[in-house]
């Protein structure tokens, strides 16, 4: 009896693994489906503070460089690293840049913040846009399918759109998605999106910049301490790579530094900050 009610036990747990497996990969699947056109929202509190802050960095003004991201983007001008904050201080002071790039993002997840006030009244000269990696993932697809990339071309466009119709003004610096090597079987599916990405600039109010010849070898191998040991997020000697590259435009664009910086001041990750202890 004891064997039987054993048993019964056992296959209770694996049919219920086995529904919570599949309701998983039904909103997996539901996602990857989602158009890439189509804003989706962060919804856990982490991601709404957040939002909050850079709305409230977009509207101090005096931004002339706008970078938007995921969290390659972020973790340069965030104040939750420090070292990284430094280098982009170093490289950027008095062309009053700002950070909004936001962890783990989307493509979708990026066009719902456009779409939602992080852009509004900001006006930048220039924008630096970094995106897609995360919706390349590091699996890749079936051998031969080149969906996904088109996939990924498509909300990238999309976010081109929504910037050019908030900031007509400003020229879009588009980066080409950076080497991953977490598996780099993505490799050909990068590679095609930024075949296509190329295609997207004219050479004057968007402009093109792949600095992975930089950072990786013909074969997309990474080259030594250019990335954290994740194999995807930039070291300080990969970000240090990335602002030599853009410095050049920085300046064809705006001009040399000012001695002067009129930037709102940098956001972090709501949860990395420390809760302030008050006075006794």
């Amino acid at each position: 009896m004891r064997v039987r009610k054993s048993l019964s036990v056992l296959l209770s747990v694996l049919f219920l693994v086995a529904i919570g497996t599949s309701a998983y990969a039904h909103a997996q699947a539901r996602w990857s489906q989602a158009p890439p056109d189509q804003p989706v929202p962060r919804t856990d509190q982490n991601s709404s503070i957040a939002h909050s802050q850079l709305l409230e960095k977009a509207k101090k003004g005096g931004i002339d460089v706008y970078f938007e991201g995921d969290s390659i983007t972020r973790r340069w001008g965030a104040t939750d690293y420090p070292e990284f904050l430094e280098n982009w201080k170093q490289n950027f002071f008095g062309w009053n840049a700002a950070n909004f790039g936001w962890g783990a993002d989307s493509i979708q997840n990026i066009l719902w913040r456009l779409h939602n006030g992080e852009l509004d009244g900001v006006n930048p000269k220039v924008i630096v846009l970094l995106a897609g990696t995360n919706n390349v993932g590091n699996r890749p697809p079936p051998e031969g399918d080149k969906s996904r990339a088109l996939y990924i071309t498509q909300g990238i466009q999309a976010i081109l759109d929504v910037m050019q119709a908030q900031a007509p003004y400003a020229t879009i610096i588009l980066m080409g998605v950076f080497p991953r090597n977490d598996n780099m079987a993505v490799m050909p599916t990068i590679n095609r999106i930024n075949e296509n990405l190329s295609k997207l600039a004219d050479g004057k109010k968007i402009r093109f910049l792949n600095i992975n010849d930089k950072l990786a070898d013909g074969e997309g191998r990474l080259f030594e301490g250019v990335t954290a040991p994740d194999k995807l997020h930039l070291s300080l000697k990969g970000y240090q790579i990335w602002a030599d590259a853009l410095k050049p435009v920085f300046r064809e664009l705006l001009g040399p530094p000012a001695t002067e910086d009129h930037a709102p001041p940098p956001t972090g990750d709501p949860s990395a900050q420390k809760p302030i202890t008050p006075p006794k």
